[in-house]
């Protein structure tokens, strides 16, 4: 499985299931034993970016400052 194939994957979990991005990688590898430290090299850099945004919604990691304006 190539890293489009991966996140189109992962897409069609976050839609069916109403789940987020990171939730919907662990429920991808969980029904396909997968371990989730060998699916780094699979997910892509629009996937990363929505993981990321995820956490810093969730405050899980910091933003760096200057990086958005605020709406």
């Amino acid at each position: 499985m190539n890293s489009k194939e991966f996140s189109l994957k992962i897409e069609s979990i976050v839609k069916e299931k109403k789940i987020t991005y990171m939730d919907a990688v662990i429920d991808y590898c969980n029904n396909n034993d997968i371990d989730l430290g060998t699916v780094n090299p699979m997910i892509n850099k629009s996937l990363k970016e929505k993981i990321k945004v995820e956490a810093v919604n969730l405050k899980m990691i910091k933003e760096k400052r200057g990086g958005t304006l605020p709406v």
